[in-house]
């Protein structure tokens, strides 16, 4: 078992990654449906919750079958992030999650993001700052350090864990790398085997298949992986993982059943959420990754994405299922 403050995960848990403009409620469901152990909102700007930004607040948005669920903010002042904080104890989430690893620039040139990892002594402040201002755990995502010539991690994860966050997500790339190159996990293993380390240690970075879980479960030694990138458009890898995990078989692959099933799940939740008009809208963006590699299917998807009303996405995808499907569709409940 692992544990964060008092929350308690499977041994080896799968962590979706807090992604902007990927992982609201809708998406969280499906991945909690197909297996995600513990799955953290979109980030949140501090200054945007303070100032009630609209959109900031609808990130707030999180529900009870999602737990355990953290809120992620960022943001490059003390003040604003402990506000920002006792903002999202409000809606009670189980976590409070500070990304320090968002190499975006429109975040990095705000000082915030993986811009603190410039100013380690400002990263301890503003995770103190966080730490002091709530009774949930406190977790924090970060990168390496900001380039190759200023790898920090080893300092960063003594330090934060000294000011009492109760786990560490590590993205095994720098800032300057954004998401190039291949993920160097030999840093992460670094800080999982510091023995003054006694928070759980959760990797990122790369992990695209069950194989790669397991061979960097065993080579590496983290506590669990979490999981970005490899999810959208494929919900199933969390179970797949498991799976592989704890018997060395895979499970089968997705069938267009299961394809035309997510898809159809994901556009209804994402309504229930926002309405038709938005939720349609919204999750066009995620279509092409549920068929992605289905030959011939250019027509299909070329309609998914210019429907504005919910009945006729519906009836595309029954269309993709008599077209190109085997097996029922269930319904979502």
């Amino acid at each position: 078992m692992v544990k964060i403050g008092n929350i308690e995960l499977p041994d080896f848990p799968l962590l979706l990654a807090p992604m902007e403009d990927v992982s609201d409620p809708p998406f969280r469901r499906l991945c909690k449906a197909h297996g995600a152990d513990l799955m953290y909102s979109e980030f949140i700007s501090s200054e945007g919750l303070i100032r009630d930004a609209m959109k900031s607040r609808m990130k707030l948005d999180i529900f009870d079958y999602e737990r355990p669920v953290g809120i992620q903010i960022f943001g490059g002042d003390e003040e604003a992030m402990a506000l920002s904080a006792k903002i999202v104890e409000a809606v009670n989430p189980d976590i409070v999650d500070i990304n320090f690893g968002c190499p975006v620039k429109k975040v990095v040139c705000k000082g915030a993001g993986a811009a603190v990892l410039k100013d380690i002594d400002l990263m301890v402040r503003l995770t103190k700052a966080v730490v002091d201002s709530t009774h949930l755990p406190v977790t924090v995502k970060t990168r390496l350090g900001w380039d190759s010539d200023s790898i920090n991690i080893y300092e960063v994860a003594e330090r934060l864990q000294d000011v009492g966050i109760k786990a560490l997500s590590i993205h095994g790339r720098t800032r300057a790398q954004m998401y190039k190159g291949e993920a160097d996990w030999t840093e992460i293993a670094r800080v999982k085997n510091n023995p003054r380390i006694n928070i759980p240690i959760f990797g990122n970075g790369d992990i695209d298949s069950p194989e790669k879980a397991l061979d960097y479960k065993n080579r590496y030694g983290v506590d669990g992986v979490m999981i970005g990138r490899a999810a959208i458009g494929y919900p199933w890898i969390f179970n797949e993982i498991k799976h592989y995990v704890a018997t060395g078989e895979h499970l089968p692959a997705p069938t267009m059943a299961d394809r035309v099933e997510a898809a159809r799940n994901h556009v209804q939740w994402a309504i229930e959420w926002k309405g038709e008009r938005l939720g349609v809208f919204e999750t066009r963006r995620h279509y092409t990754n549920y068929f992605k590699g289905i030959p011939n299917f250019k027509e299909y998807r070329q309609k998914l994405v210019t429907q504005d009303a919910a009945q006729d996405v519906y009836n595309t995808l029954d269309d993709v299922l008599q077209r190109f499907g085997e097996g029922s569709l269930t319904m979502p409940a």
